[in-house]
């Protein structure tokens, strides 16, 4: 019997790789890893930062804060897809051989196996680590006198007129419990014996960790000289005065629990005039869809269990039981101290020496001298803010064209695109409304940029715009040429400060003009088909991949050692996984970085014993795509948007274009070999689906790959503001001419 038998007592085809390739297929499911357990194993790899004591303390709060959050969006999304599934009855199995009930039963025993694992590690190890450096999060019942009345006025002043307790009888039905939201279940009784159910709702606008003036505490000393800082969670504070929510009633029962909901939504775009309206709409509707998960205080009582269960509604299994403070996400709110002594320290991005070296060129002319290659965040991202700053001001500049996914709160590039307005250049923006966690704010940013005359696009009904590009259009004498940004990463000034990301400069005419006509496809009914350089989803992406990949086959074959490198942040597409199997079979050295999951299994014989599958999780979100290949020693690179997954492949508008500058090809190689050569931040993917780190993690002298790219980097030539001041000296110059 195999592991999943004995978990689910279901009788299942899948099993472990077997020593014997002869029975295997290219077709066969042992050779897949299953989705969600893999991103369960990521979960484990960011956990395992927090556990790093080589981290700073706050840093290992933050992880620890992720994992939490992950695995809320985890429950929302794939959670919620794979008890659809059950309930209706599909029997249709994974690629990797397991039905939607044997994955929830999978994805429940791990899930509960994690939660106590990072309970125990909060509880064990990093809350007295805390203490050590004067910074406690203390139980509400071991409050002195003076810290419980001060925080007694906190709660009268702050908290008290936010909270709305909402009974439930039969005059007044079961409240409405948003997803997300920590609550606390109360059992009251009255005078006459009569016991009755009430939810009070933990306002999610005020601090979770709620301040406390500590007094000294016997045998606790901090190891710092920083001032001691103390705090309670918000739920014990309301908890302790339930009595003034409920006055004149005794106060029988009081846990707290939390409600995740299906964040899917269907966005009915066909049937829909205006793909807005239907976006909105599906946005309301998120706010009722079906529970997905339960979480509790471990020791509710049944008849509280009872209550929620049977009118939220949710199965009983999928409640999760917590010995500890739920919802751990709010932890983060530690990072906000002053405690530079806990952090890493502060990110000082370069600019390269070409962009902030003369402040009477500017950054059109650097572009036409050379491609530039941005490395984000060890460089800076004001450039890519620059590039459009001063598009907006040029008198040259016609036209701006943009596609925007995540663009943050108060964004410099629509501020920048509002600017070109307001300079009367025409300007055109795709703001992908079906960006999943992001489409309120997206539609604010596409009615901003449409009430103000900018041609706004919503998107693209079938397909979500994942792709990242600008073009700007500009007249040089009697000539047009056009400049063009690409990206991996969103245009988020935030994001490329924690992602690692490449952003790419250039006037080069063919992908300029591929470019051109695939705006023109967004915007309007162009059919052109056939880029000459880029590679777009889902028109020739896929299909030039897999070219390229028989190309490096055919080398291999000729005895000119094929090699692919590829980096993503995930690798799920069947059709991919097989051919990359099919290089392995053929003797080609595949390396894979992939930060996230990984549906490949290496090291089966016969099948991927040529293939490597590394896994970098670090100080930064590990979130380029590179895609190299040796091709018989003229080698080519391409960067991108696209992951290696199914969505990104042919559900997605997404980009990969080539780099071809022999320096920067070089420049992006050594990238790639620094971090296959990582030490101590890799974990590598082992045949079993689970990860094992680097065995050279804990030497002194492990090889970082983050951290290399931090040092080596060059020095700043010029500040960010200095370059901000550059920028600002070429504008005013150009409007003064």
């Amino acid at each position: 019997m195999d592991r999943i038998e004995e978990i689910t007592g279901v009788e299942t085809p899948v099993a472990k790789p077997t020593s014997n390739p002869q029975i295997l297929t290219l077709e066969s499911p042992e050779l897949f890893i299953n989705r969600e357990l893999s991103l369960l194993e990521f979960q484990k790899r960011v956990l395992h930062e927090a556990r790093d004591p080589e981290n700073p303390l706050l840093e290992r709060v933050k992880f620890l804060s992720i994992v939490s959050s992950n695995l809320d969006e985890f429950f929302m999304v794939r959670v919620a897809g794979l008890q659809k599934q059950a309930a209706s009855g599909a029997q249709e199995a994974s690629v990797d051989g397991l039905t939607a009930a044997i994955q929830l039963q999978l994805i429940r025993q791990e899930v509960r196996r994690l939660v106590e694992e990072l309970q125990d590690f909060l509880r064990s190890t990093l809350l007295p680590a805390l203490e050590g450096e004067g910074i406690r999060i203390l139980d509400f019942s071991s409050l002195s006198q003076a810290e419980r009345s001060a925080l007694d006025s906190y709660f009268l002043r702050e908290v008290f007129p936010v909270l709305t307790p909402l009974a439930f009888d039969p005059g007044r039905p079961f409240p409405h419990i948003s997803s997300g939201s920590l609550n606390l279940a109360v059992v009251v009784g009255d005078n006459q014996g009569i016991e009755s159910f009430a939810r009070v709702k933990v306002p999610d606008s005020l601090p979770r960790l709620v301040p406390v003036i500590p007094s000294p505490r016997q045998g606790k000393v901090a190891k710092s000289a920083q001032p001691e800082r103390a705090f309670v969670w918000l739920e014990q504070l309301i908890a302790a005065n339930l009595h003034l929510l409920f006055p004149g009633m005794e106060i029988l029962e009081a846990y707290p629990f939390r409600v995740t909901r299906d964040a899917e939504v269907a966005i009915q775009e066909l049937e829909s005039d205006d793909l807005l309206d239907s976006v909105e709409e599906a946005m309301r509707q998120r706010r009722f869809t079906s529970v997905v998960r339960l979480q509790v205080d471990a020791n509710v009582s049944e008849r509280i269990l009872e209550i929620l269960a049977s009118n939220l509604p949710i199965d009983k299994q999928d409640v999760y039981r917590i010995n500890g403070s739920i919802g751990l996400g709010r932890l983060i709110e530690l990072y906000a101290l002053d405690r530079p002594d806990l952090k890493d320290k502060p990110l000082v991005p370069s600019i390269p020496p070409s962009l902030g070296s003369n402040a009477e060129e500017d950054i059109f002319s650097v572009i036409r001298r050379e491609d530039l290659l941005l490395h984000h965040p060890y460089e800076s991202f004001q450039p890519v803010v620059e590039f459009l700053q001063e598009a907006a001001h040029d008198p040259d500049v016609l036209a701006i064209k943009v596609t925007l996914y995540r663009v943050g709160r108060n964004s410099p590039i629509v501020a920048a695109l509002l600017e070109a307005i307001e300079q009367e250049k025409q300007v055109s923006v795709l703001v992908e409304l079906k960006a999943r966690f992001d489409e309120e704010s997206n539609i604010e940013w596409a009615r901003t940029l449409e009430d103000v005359g900018v041609h706004v696009v919503y998107g693209l009904v079938g397909l979500k715009v994942h792709s990242k590009i600008a073009l700007v259009v500009r007249r040089e004498g009697n000539r047009i040429r056009r400049y063009v940004h690409l990206g991996t990463g969103n245009y988020n000034p935030a994001t490329a400060r924690l992602y690692t990301d490449f952003g790419f400069l250039t006037c080069n005419e063919q992908i300029a003009d591929d470019c051109t006509h695939f705006f023109n496809a967004l915007t309007g009914y162009s059919r052109k088909n056939e880029p000459r350089q880029l590679l777009v989803a889902p028109v020739n992406l896929r299909q030039r991949l897999e070219e390229l990949i028989l190309r490096e086959i055919a080398f291999q074959e000729k005895g000119e050692g094929g090699h692919l490198i590829f980096k993503m942040n995930a690798l799920e597409d069947p059709q991919m996984i097989r051919l990359l199997y099919r290089a392995s079979q053929a003797g080609v050295k595949v390396d894979l970085l992939v930060r996230g999951l990984c549906c490949l299994r290496p090291s089966v014989n016969g099948f991927s014993e040529n293939i490597r599958v590394t896994s970098i999780v670090g100080r930064f979100l590990e979130h380029s795509r590179i895609y190299y290949f040796r091709n018989g020693g003229t080698e080519e690179i391409y960067l991108g948007s696209a992951d290696l997954m199914r969505r990104n492949l042919s559900h997605r508008v997404e980009i990969l274009f080539p780099v071809s500058n022999p320096k920067l090809v070089r420049r992006l190689k050594d990238i790639l070999d620094l971090q296959l050569a990582d030490e101590r931040k890799s974990h590598h993917l082992r045949n079993d689906g689970h990860y094992a780190r680097n065995s050279k993690s804990t030497q002194p002298d492990a090889i970082d790959s983050q951290l290399a790219l931090l040092t080596t980097q060059r020095a700043p030539t010029k500040s960010v503001k200095g370059l901000t001041v550059l920028s600002r000296k070429r504008r005013v110059r150009r409007s003064a001419s």
